[in-house]
């Protein structure tokens, strides 16, 4: 690994040089940002998804078939993060935290932007389509670098009594992100009409999103790049293994930890991409309402999440997973009904299904780390959490859009139990590798 600095980051070190110890309220502080502009990018697009593409993109496609064709292109990110990790992790080694993180989010805000720029097929044809693809795959390319190792640092910086509690907090960024991005999508189809929306509204939110990733890319750069952050770095063996080095070394830990958190993904878009579809195209009902709906339950989410720390600490991470997969199970034999049931039966469909993924969500990033050796664990974390997005999330609602429309909404729950299912097995596994290596340090 280089160990010679760029001048961005000696500048950025002088700039930013302090004194003292790093407090970990502080990362918490850096994690939560970077994991808020993340997850807004990531909202926005999927509403999007729904309510825009089919239109835009899929004009000559039945609404049903456009929207199975813009969640195809959803997935494209998810397929190609893992080979974004594999090239911001060379620059990582290369060039530094600083370089490898200004390259990704410039990639990042430049793909989002855009999309925001984007024809639709009536302009250009089928070209939408194909720059609508290359802006999505720039997307997850970017976001494969995005990873920053605050997350790791802030569970191997906290105290031993509060393990769960500072694992929540990166996962806090998941339901600020949607509040913010439902709220903006539904303030646009709420108040333009049908015409300028589709011409213009729905453009704005991915600017914000532009803007979001400039804010939060000067709040991680003036951490990570700071004397005291990369002393603690280096500390902490936090440094950016090699691919193949990792998964020879690690590979059994980053498969059990891209399968251990399945049953809080599959929840994950149960309750915010999937229903929004179901709603949007099989009910006449408008999107900006069911929006509001999905704001009011990632609240829940908020609390959830919080709630998971406090319950973690008090009788483990894995046991909490566990038991949230055999409730997510048991939800899964009637979610489909309640959202099926009107109003009522969707918004308590949203609430329930957001306080079990605040529960569950809120401990899966942490489940395996202590699994991963300490050379291996800045790489290790960052494919498991790409692997687990691609297992758990990248083709998520195009699966359960096309069984529910094939074989009913019954089969959206199916889809759900076989997410609880897999965490179950994964934990279990973990547990016994676990028992195999009790050297390895609890994180």
């Amino acid at each position: 690994m280089s160990t010679t600095p760029t001048t961005a980051e000696r500048d950025a070190r002088i700039v930013n040089a302090r004194h003292g110890e790093i407090n970990p309220g502080e990362i918490a502080i850096g994690v939560v940002i970077g994991r808020t502009s993340e997850f807004f990018d990531f909202f926005v697009y999927a509403i999007a998804s729904v309510i825009v593409f089919p239109k835009l993109v899929f004009p000559y496609l039945d609404p049903l078939t456009g929207t199975l064709y813009s969640f195809a292109i959803f997935a494209l990110a998810f397929v190609a993060r893992p080979l974004g990790t594999v090239i911001f992790m060379a620059v990582d080694r290369a060039y530094g935290k600083s370089a490898k993180l200004t390259i990704a989010l410039f990639l990042l805000g430049t793909s989002t932007v855009a999309i925001a720029f984007l024809p639709g097929y009536g302009q250009i044809g089928a070209a939408s389509i194909w720059l609508l693809a290359l802006a999505r795959i720039g997307q997850g390319i970017a976001l494969g670098g995005t990873w920053d190792g605050l997350a790791s640092l802030l569970a191997l910086n906290a105290p031993g009594k509060y393990r769960g509690w500072y694992a929540m907090i990166p996962q806090l960024g998941a339901p600020l992100g949607l509040i913010v991005a439902s709220v903006l999508f539904a303030f646009f189809v709420g108040n333009l009409s049908a015409e300028d929306f589709f011409s213009w509204g729905w453009r704005y939110p991915f600017f914000v999103a532009f803007a979001i990733n400039v804010v939060a890319l000067f709040a991680r750069l003036r951490m990570v790049t700071t004397p005291d952050y990369q002393k603690l770095f280096e500390n902490r063996d936090l440094h950016p293994a090699r691919i193949r080095d990792t998964l020879r070394s690690q590979g059994g830990s980053v498969l059990i930890g891209a399968f251990a958190p399945l049953a809080s993904f599959a929840m994950f878009h149960m309750v915010t991409v999937f229903p929004l579809s179901w709603v949007f195209l099989f009910t006449q009902e408008g999107p900006a309402r069911f929006l509001i709906i999905e704001a009011v339950g990632a609240v829940f989410g908020i609390a959830a999440i919080v709630a998971s720390g406090l319950i973690a600490d008090r009788i483990g991470r894995r046991s909490l997973l566990g038991g949230c997969a055999v409730a997510i199970a048991v939800f899964s034999g009637f979610a489909p009904q309640l959202l099926d049931g009107g109003v009522v039966g969707e918004t308590v469909f949203m609430i329930v299904g957001f306080v079990l993924l605040g529960l569950s969500f809120g401990q899966s990033s942490g489940a395996v780390a202590s699994s991963f050796s300490p050379g291996f664990r800045y790489t290790g974390s960052a494919l498991t959490s790409d692997l687990a997005w691609l297992f758990g999330a990248g083709f998520a609602p195009l699966a359960a859009l096309l069984l529910s429309t094939q074989f009913g909404l019954i089969s959206a729950g199916a889809y759900l139990l076989s997410g609880a299912a897999c965490t179950l097995v994964a934990l279990r596994l973990n547990q016994r590798w676990e028992r195999r290596k009790p050297e390895a340090p609890q994180v």
